[in-house]
């Protein structure tokens, strides 16, 4: 696919990861990257460095997937979309209602609006929740969808509406399924933040790290720059249709993560396990490692960094905000 001088609107494009999908595009000979981001997650800090580049601006009207007149106003003149914008898992889980607005009626929106527009291509952020549990490791595109909580629920919504929309109206379509994604912007802090974070918060303050439960549960770690890397490479690819696992197919456990932290910290804490609450044992995903394979055959998509060099660069990260918001 050729993005040479296009313009490409970055829905959810100052979050998590949204935020180095934008970084990457830049580095691309691209016409024009435009922002859509409501900023509830997203902060105009992880946008910094991009918007010195006059290629790269924020949409000025406002970035809801929920607001249909916005966002069909976003899209005017627009090539490509890359699609960020969801509720989290643990967000989900205790707004179930909101996650339906959010990431079900609002990924509707965004197909329509593709449509609409004339949108010659969507990549568009699914989730290694569409799996649930392993029965088989690694997970091919093709294993059962075994979730059961309401993040995955979307997700597998999300991808049935991609895939009719594809048949409809003829829309070209890649979905993302991101394995366990780490990095620089992720919140650190929040009620809804990931394993990684939470380690070495408990770290740096000098506490001993909690694992749940004995730590065998494992799972594909993927540095955000390289899951940003597979937008880019879906988005140039010549796949019109269809969904791709994006991780390393390494398997790694909680125990062997918490190991690595406390290594590369330099720090003698001693693990404190404990017991799941029934709540969390019901809903656990013991393992979930994806296969690599048709990613890197189809889409041209293979990570670069490992999980020691990514938690290299994320406590670098942190350690250089460490007095500033982005951490906080």
């Amino acid at each position: 696919m050729e993005i040479k001088n296009s313009k490409i609107l970055v829905i959810g494009g100052a979050g998590f990861i949204g935020s180095f999908v934008v970084a990457e595009l830049l580095k691309e000979d691209v016409g024009e990257v435009i922002i859509y981001d409501n900023f509830a997650r997203g902060k105009k800090e992880y946008l910094e460095e991009s918007l010195k580049d006059p290629r790269c601006k924020i949409f000025p009207i406002g970035g809801d997937i929920r607001d249909i007149d916005i966002l069909d106003k976003a899209m005017e003149g627009v090539d490509y979309v890359i699609s960020l914008a969801a509720m989290w898992l643990l967000h989900c889980k205790d707004f179930p209602r909101t996650a339906f607005e959010v990431n079900m009626a609002g990924t509707f929106n965004i197909l329509e609006a593709c449509v609409n527009h004339k949108i010659k291509k969507l990549i568009w952020s699914s989730s290694a929740s569409v799996y649930g549990d392993a029965v088989e490791l690694p997970m091919t595109e093709s294993h059962p969808f075994n979730n059961k909580n309401f993040y995955g629920a979307t997700k597998i919504a999300g991808e049935a509406m991609a895939t009719a929309f594809n048949d409809r109206y003829g829309l070209k379509v890649i979905g993302l399924r991101y394995m366990n994604v780490y990095g620089p912007h992720q919140d650190q802090t929040a009620a809804y933040t990931g394993v990684v974070p939470i380690m070495l918060n408990k770290i740096d303050a000098n506490e001993a790290p909690i694992i749940n439960g004995d730590g065998s549960q494992a799972y594909d770690f993927i540095y955000v720059e390289d899951v940003a890397r597979s937008n880019v490479d879906a988005l140039k690819s010549d796949k019109d249709f269809g969904f791709y696992n994006v991780g390393t197919e390494i398997q790694t456990t909680i125990k062997q993560l918490c190991d690595l932290i406390l290594e590369l910290k330099g720090s003698n804490l001693k693990v404190t396990y404990k017991p799941y609450s029934a709540d969390d044992a019901r809903a656990l995903v013991q393992n979930r490692i994806g296969s690599a394979v048709k990613a890197k055959k189809e889409i041209g998509f293979t990570y670069k960094y490992s999980l020691k060099e990514g938690l290299l660069r994320l406590i670098e990260w942190r350690d250089k905000n460490r007095s500033n918001k982005l951490t906080r």
